[in-house]
């Protein structure tokens, strides 16, 4: 599918943030036909460049990020860069943002300026506290986010202290938040005569709002949810569970009719027939009893003979993917979740592919990560500046 064709065909939109945040934000807008204009520091770029495993000194991690966007290089602590800058948002849809709250004000960049320049404009700020509040100025990356939002609280096992997910999901959650919400500025700005608006995310209150019954719990029983490692009280059963072969594999068997195929899976039509187990607050109270029933059963059976006799019984199951497992997974496959790109040297290698599924306008990759300004002389012509204008500001260190 070309770019034309895709369901944000059309729109602008100025990345002036960098590493998770904001650029994801950003990715996802670029993979549904955004024209995306990454503005970078001509001194190394986005941090991310470098970031995790490097492939010939730049990281895998950026291709995937920053894929169909224009890289275009500019000091914003320069008069001349920042102009480059208020004429790319005067034709812009969409800023992209997640700087501290103060810093773009103080280079001439925040909302008041840009907003003026165009009224149309829709300004997505991602940071760790927000524009207001106490902490506004403060610094706050994604793991600050997932502990004061609670993610980080509930995470691990009860006699341990609490853990991290695998990966950034504080800054990513907060990046589907801001796509959300500018999403939503833009129908707005389509029903209200062109009127922009700031998008405003904080990191904690992103993580905040997927915790789903923790603060009304906390408020009428004053219950507080602890860690409970790999179950969750008062969903039962939905456990890993360790196989013969010393393999794990994830059971979710909470639904009424679920939990009843999967005890006569496992051989406990005492269990799959108790009245008092016939719905989940009932197994609740009795987890221990079932789950202890559950290790029992897969302990003495192969992950392949678990996931089999799981699959027969409609009971949902599954390994613990690795990487390793899912580039040859069938429905991964099927899905075209792996893509194949090339790499500048021209080495294919395997990317995630694009989420979300849209059956008449499809998002895509267009191309990778691109190099350092790679798109900053073709970008400057466009906004009408001569070779030698261009050669004068690259002396100057403003682009």
């Amino acid at each position: 599918m070309t770019t034309s064709s895709k369901p944000l065909a059309g729109l602008k939109v100025i990345e002036l943030g960098s590493l998770i945040a904001g650029p994801f934000a950003a990715r996802i807008m670029a993979e549904f036909g955004a024209e995306v204009i990454k503005i970078e520091s001509p001194d190394g770029g986005d941090p991310l460049r470098k970031w995790r495993k490097l492939y010939q000194g730049t990281s895998l991690w950026w291709y995937v990020q920053s894929r169909n966007k224009k890289s275009v290089t500019v000091n914003l602590k320069h008069p001349a860069g920042r102009e480059i800058v208020h004429q790319l948002v005067a034709e812009a849809d969409i800023v992209v943002e997640n700087f501290r709250p103060g810093v773009l004000e103080k280079l001439g960049l925040g909302w008041e300026t840009l907003s003026a320049i165009n009224p149309g404009l829709v300004m997505l700020r991602l940071s760790g506290f927000g524009q207001s509040g106490p902490l506004a100025q403060q610094p706050g990356f994604g793991a600050i986010g997932e502990s004061m939002g609670g993610l980080r609280y509930v995470t691990g096992f009860p006699d341990r202290p609490p853990v991290k997910t695998g990966i950034s999901i504080g800054d990513s959650i907060a990046a589907l938040w801001g796509v959300i919400g500018t999403l939503m500025a833009l129908r707005h700005k389509e029903q209200n005569g062109g009127q922009g608006q700031v998008v405003d995310v904080a990191l904690y209150e992103a993580v905040f709002a997927i915790m789903e019954s923790l603060l009304p719990e906390f408020d009428v029983f004053g219950f507080v949810r602890e860690r409970s490692g790999n179950i969750m009280p008062g969903i039962t059963p939905s456990n890993t569970h360790s196989t013969q072969d010393g393999k794990h594999v994830t059971i979710g068997a909470n639904g009424d009719a679920i939990f009843k195929r999967l005890m006569h899976t496992i051989g406990r039509d005492d269990l799959a027939n108790d009245p008092q187990l016939a719905d989940n607050a009932g197994r609740d109270t009795r987890r221990d009893e079932i789950y202890k029933a559950i290790d029992d059963w897969v302990a003495a059976h192969d992950e392949s003979e678990v996931l089999r006799a799981l699959a027969g019984a409609e009971v949902p199951a599954s390994r613990i993917y690795s990487a390793a497992d899912m580039v040859s997974d069938p429905q991964y496959l099927a899905r075209q979740m792996i893509e194949t790109a090339t790499l500048p040297d021209g080495r294919p290698f395997k990317i995630p592919g694009i989420v979300p599924k849209l059956s008449e306008t499809p998002g895509g990759t267009e191309w990778l990560g691109p190099a350092l300004g790679e798109h900053t002389d073709e970008t400057l012509q466009r906004l009408g500046y001569s070779a030698s204008a261009i050669t004068a500001l690259r002396a100057a260190g403003s682009v």
